[in-house]
C-alpha cells in the first residue's frame, strides 16, 4: 500500500452496524509512501494509522 499527502483513506467497518471511516492523509511516515499514515478523519479526529486489509487508499 502506497499513499501521498492529500490522498484519502477509506477504512471499511468490520463489525455489523459499524460504518466506514473516511479521512485525509496529512503525513506519510513510512518509506516510499508506505504506512504508517497520520490521518485526519472526517469526524475531526487525527490519528496514526497502520492500515489493515479493510483499508483502501483513494489517490488524489
Amino acid at each position: 500500500m502506497n499513499a501521498a499527502v492529500g490522498d484519502r483513506l477509506l477504512v471499511h467497518g468490520n463489525t455489523v452496524g459499524e460504518g466506514d471511516r473516511h479521512g485525509e492523509i496529512i503525513e506519510v511516515r513510512g518509506a516510499d509512501g508506505g504506512p504508517p499514515y497520520m490521518v485526519r478523519f472526517d469526524d475531526g479526529h487525527t490519528g496514526l494509522v497502520f492500515p489493515g486489509p479493510d483499508a483502501v487508499v483513494e489517490h488524489a
